[in-house]
């Protein structure tokens, strides 16, 4: 979990995130997002719970952290349901050779 905390951050100085569950949805959606990031503490439910399914769908990373205030923090903001890093920028190429890693790991 703080990995993703660490790329967002890293994507927040030298490349593209998107914040708000709209936004999220949006970059899902026209497939542009990376990775995904939402708060556990997001209520009602409702307004993330649709972000699960459609990141399987899309194949995209999906992380959920403990609360909106870390995740704000991360993104640079108070607070926010979610994140989705649509370029990682500089912090790019770390963040791909992790989250590689990791798919490797759990297909084995």
């Amino acid at each position: 979990m703080d990995n993703v905390l660490e790329q967002i951050e890293s994507a927040r100085g030298s490349g593209k995130i998107k914040k708000g569950s709209n936004e999220v949805t949006k970059a899902v959606e026209r497939g542009h997002a990376k990775i995904v990031a939402v708060a556990g503490d997001t209520s009602p439910k409702e307004i993330i719970m649709h972000l699960k399914p459609l990141c399987d769908e899309k194949g995209i990373p999906y992380y959920e952290v403990s609360s909106k205030e870390e995740l704000g923090v991360a993104a640079g903001i108070k607070a926010t349901t979610a994140v989705a890093i649509v370029d990682s920028g500089e912090g790019r190429k770390e963040g791909e050779d992790k989250e590689e890693k990791r798919q490797r790991r759990k297909k084995e």
